[in-house]
């Protein structure tokens, strides 16, 4: 939650190739002071059954940039084998390549005191899209 003096950050992840959030995704939150300033890791989370992060760490005060790293390779890897066990057959999912062509999603961006920042990231194998919600 934020304060006056703080920002506060919140996301969720939905896989637009399916058209269902995406469950599971580790998200790393960092933080830095100014745009020169070192980033702070200062936790993470896990998206849940909706793909919501809610439990990500507060930002410290003074926060005015922040990082959400999303490692979507194990989602999309786990999402590929439970959808060729579904078809086990269908060529498409026989010897379909390397699969995960955007391993981790870094979204950057900047923040001001006493506003709270949903940042939704939309994914597919192939590309990802974010935008400051609401």
């Amino acid at each position: 939650m934020s304060t006056s003096t703080t920002a506060s950050v919140s996301t969720h992840i939905l896989d637009t190739s399916v058209g269902r959030p995406a469950p599971g995704v580790a998200v790393l939150l960092s933080a830095r002071t100014g745009r020169g300033g070192d980033w702070r890791t200062l936790g993470g989370s896990a998206t849940d059954a909706d793909g919501r992060c809610k439990d990500l760490p507060a930002l410290p005060e003074g926060t005015t940039h922040v990082r959400l790293d999303f490692a979507v390779e194990r989602y999309f890897e786990e999402s590929a084998k439970k959808q060729a066990d579904a078809q086990q057959d269908a060529p498409a999912n026989r010897d379909s390549g390397a699969g995960v062509f955007f391993p981790e999603v870094a979204v950057t961006f900047a923040v001001v005191p006493g506003e709270h920042y949903h940042v939704p990231l939309l994914l597919n194998p192939f590309g990802y899209s974010v935008y400051r919600g609401s």
